[in-house]
């Protein structure tokens, strides 16, 4: 039996904290602690507890399954074979029909199939329980549904998410069985990796729709008072004050902040925070200081500076968690500010989400923004010509803001967006500094220099065509009215917008930090090739592959690896969930591209390095790993993979 997860602490211990030394952070006691015979508390002497990761309750909730399992079956022994508790639906596997195992039939699904096939569909596929299994098997889809709840995001997963594309790679990998027999993964696939992720408290288990009966908290709609419940939170010792950090750390952190967040989701107004900040931080008297949505504001921009700085260095996270819960001190009176101030207190949230997964979840916080945006009527025009210039403005950045974080998180996950294109009549913000913007207009800026908004709104282009990718190229409804002509003037319109994105970025880049991933040229590269491959790899609109896309699809996830690889030796790659799946994305492209192709397969292998390139991935996945345990079960899938393409080539060759 693999040994149940141990319970451990958002955040290092206060003794290591203070003595800044790594603290492993095991509950009730770290061993540091333990060795020294000291007593060990974890953000409160009275409580001396911390959230609990949900592998550790998991953990507990398939222990007490097993007990009750053996308890059963102590008092009404049964056959296992026909009772149906005895194979519950996460212990099924799908059994793929014998005419799929046929490698011909693959490379006729990749390139022959009729066009208007529907998507693959392998939910639809035959499901018959295993007899007394050992253990249940890995596959990529499972992989990458623990990667959407790592982001705290419930069990649905659509088509831009790339899972059903992870489905349809597991089936594509079957040709590099000597047998033609299924590609699955075991539980020991990573040998000593799988065994440091079977004690890692915050591993995921695998996914299976038990789970959520298990956890009523993901397996029902939660109350809008659960959303921001915090057991952190809620034994905060509340002694933090702004004046006990020096000025210039708050310095490194605005500065790091308002480079990286705030050029992503510019919704804060720099000067006047700034200004704000140092007068609060100057005179703890100061009226502004008593105002609880400015409070929430500082501490919330500290926080958010802190984890990205955090998430890029791979530094521990007991800082910006100490921040965020100072901010969740002042939540409930911000929120009563006014539905602007409401708006900006959840997209602060949502941020913050981004980086570190402590607090309310991602997806219940951005559909709960976008329907206060809604209601408020920013998305459409008219509510902006009685306002003054630059309130315009303000409220602008923050609708659009918003709008790209709906884009992200939708797509990231399959979802539906929170907003539709289709209701927005507002344009967007303007290109012009903060200075420049007036109540009455707003001042022509150089022409020889771009202004600080200028990348946020290439940012912003990008999403809207990842949008219309998502929309067009994703959605069975569309898809399905679509001549086979249609479809494909589609993509290539998709495509030449994507072109003409990358080819006009700003230039020069803004010189603000040099660890802010999107200020250099690979992070646009980066997202150039990750939204190729949403564009190209099998989807509702274009189910089947022929040679020319596949060769597209191959070098656009080597090169999207390749890019993400530049940013990590650059150590400006920022270690979040939402990379994460990028990476795991690009490497399953790459994974299918090597495979689904019948003819030479050595000499596909060789044109697009993919080997070499599956290498890098995990090179990736290895600094990933410190800090998401999932990505330690991916790296060694890939890792499995990457060895049976070696295999295949070298048998391919004659050696």
């Amino acid at each position: 039996m693999t040994p149940e997860p141990t319970a451990r602490a958002e955040s290092s211990c206060k003794r290591c904290h203070r003595r800044k030394k790594r603290c492993d952070k095991i509950l009730p006691q770290c061993r540091a602690c333990q060795h020294a015979n000291v007593s060990c508390s974890f953000l409160d002497d009275k409580t001396q507890v911390a959230s609990y990761p949900i592998a550790y309750v998991y953990g507990l909730a398939r222990r007490v399954k097993e007990l009750d399992q053996q308890l059963a079956s102590s008092i009404t022994p049964q056959n296992s074979q026909n009772d149906p508790s005895s194979c519950p639906w996460d212990q099924a596997e799908i059994h793929l029909d014998e005419g799929l195992l046929n490698s011909d039939n693959v490379a006729n699904h990749v390139s022959h199939a009729p066009a208007e096939n529907p998507f693959p569909n392998l939910d639809t596929l035959p499901i018959s329980p295993p007899i007394n299994p050992p253990e249940r098997r890995k596959s990529l889809a499972d992989e990458l549904r623990i990667l959407s709840l790592e982001a705290a995001a419930e069990r649905y997963l659509g088509s831009s998410s790339g899972f059903s594309f992870a489905k349809l790679t597991q089936t594509v990998l079957q040709r590099l069985s000597p047998d033609q027999d299924g590609f699955v993964f075991d539980s020991d696939v990573s040998g000593h990796q799988q065994q440091s992720c079977d004690t890692d408290p915050d591993c995921m288990p695998d996914f299976n729709p038990i789970s959520f009966d298990m956890i009523p908290s993901l397996a029902n709609p939660l109350p809008l008072n659960a959303l921001f419940g915090n057991q952190t939170v809620e034994y905060f010792e509340d002694s933090m004050g702004l004046a006990l950090l020096e000025p210039s750390h708050i310095s490194s952190l605005l500065e790091f902040y308002f480079a990286h967040s705030h050029t992503l989701y510019p919704f804060i107004r720099k000067d006047e925070f700034s200004t704000v900040l140092w007068r609060v931080y100057s005179d703890p008297l100061e009226p502004l200081a008593q105002s609880a949505l400015w409070q929430f504001r500082i501490w919330m921009v500290l926080a958010i500076g802190s984890t990205t700085y955090c998430s890029v260095s791979l530094m521990d996270e007991t800082e910006p968690v100490q921040f965020f819960n100072k901010a969740m001190t002042y939540f409930e009176s911000a929120m009563g500010c006014g539905d602007l101030a409401g708006l900006e207190v959840l997209m602060l949230q949502v941020s913050y989400s981004f980086f570190n997964k402590i607090g309310p979840n991602t997806w219940f916080l951005v559909g709960m923004a976008a329907r206060m945006a809604t209601g408020m009527g920013l998305h459409t025009s008219d509510v902006y010509q009685s306002l003054a210039v630059d309130v315009a403005e303000q409220q602008k950045r923050l609708f659009f803001s918003l709008y790209m974080m709906d884009r992200v998180v939708s797509l990231a996950l399959g979802r539906p967006f929170a907003i539709q294109d289709d209701d927005i009549t507002v344009e967007p913000f303007a290109d012009a500094d903060d200075a420049n913007i007036k109540p009455d207009g707003i001042i022509a800026g150089s022409k020889l220099e771009a202004s600080t908004m200028a990348v946020p709104l290439h940012i912003l282009a990008l999403r809207r065509i990842a949008s219309d990718i998502c929309c067009r190229v994703h959605s069975q409804n569309y898809s399905q009215r679509q001549s086979p002509e249609a479809r494909e003037e589609t993509i290539q319109e998709l495509h030449r917008r994507l072109l003409e994105w990358r080819r006009s970025m700003p230039f020069p880049l803004p010189d603000l930090q040099s660890k802010v991933p999107h200020l250099c040229t690979s992070w646009f590269d980066l997202n150039y090739y990750t939204h190729v491959i949403m564009l190209y790899r099998p989807s509702p609109l274009s189910p089947t592959l022929d040679i020319s896309r596949m060769k597209i699809l191959a070098e656009a996830s080597g090169m999207a690896i390749r890019q993400a690889i530049n940013l990590h030796r650059q150590r400006r790659f920022a270690y979040n969930w939402l990379n994460l799946v990028t990476v795991y994305n690009s490497a399953l492209s790459l994974m299918y591209t090597s495979t689904a192709q019948t003819d030479n397969l050595s000499l596909m292998l060789d044109h697009t390095k993919a080997i070499d390139d599956l290498e890098l991935a995990v090179e990736l996945l290895e600094a990933f790993g410190g800090k998401f345990p999932s990505a330690k079960k991916i790296q060694g899938m890939i890792q499995a993979v990457s060895s049976k393409l070696r295999m295949h080539t070298i048998s391919s060759v004659g050696f």
